[in-house]
């Protein structure tokens, strides 16, 4: 679909003001708002979906970004039936929606290993938005060459694989 000027006009504004936010030393807030705009928008207007990915990917280097909570009750422990997918080699527009879709394969209680070349926390924050209750993530390395995260499928909710 074709972008409005007005969502293009409201992206542009919602953006400066969150790159604002995060700049001001609340950047997980300014994540939390940026992945449910994302979340609106990704699949009626994905130009402007992607400008919010790139925010998201900004506030996540700010120095004052702590890493997200995870839930305990939500970890599990890794097993070496976990798929994994190492999305090192591909393009960073085509990343996300091969993650999704992996997450939307899974049936509940299953998780994937996901091996990235840096912090996948814009992610997290789409997880977030859009999944709330029903995956888990796990770190399990943490840079700085190798980002390592399980994510599972909690049995809550079922996922969706559109990107």
């Amino acid at each position: 679909m074709p972008s409005d000027p007005t969502t293009s006009s409201l992206t542009r504004v919602l953006t400066r003001a969150l790159r604002g936010l995060g700049e001001a030393g609340y950047p997980d807030d300014a994540s939390r708002l940026a992945a449910a705009g994302w979340v609106a928008l990704r699949r009626t207007h994905p130009v402007e979906a992607r400008q919010l990915n790139g925010l998201l990917h900004y506030l996540a280097r700010l120095p004052e970004q702590t890493e997200p909570a995870t839930d305990e009750s939500k970890e599990s422990t890794v097993t070496t039936e976990d798929k994994q997918l190492d999305v090192r080699a591909e393009l960073p527009a085509r990343r996300h929606e091969l993650i999704f879709a992996t997450y939307a394969g899974l049936a509940p209680g299953e998780a994937f290993v996901l091996i990235n070349d840096h912090d996948p926390k814009p992610l997290y924050y789409q997880f977030s938005a859009e999944h709330a209750d029903a995956f888990s993530w796990e770190y399990l390395e943490q840079g700085p060459a190798t980002w390592r995260v399980r994510i599972g499928h909690t049995g809550e909710g079922a996922p969706t694989a559109e990107a």
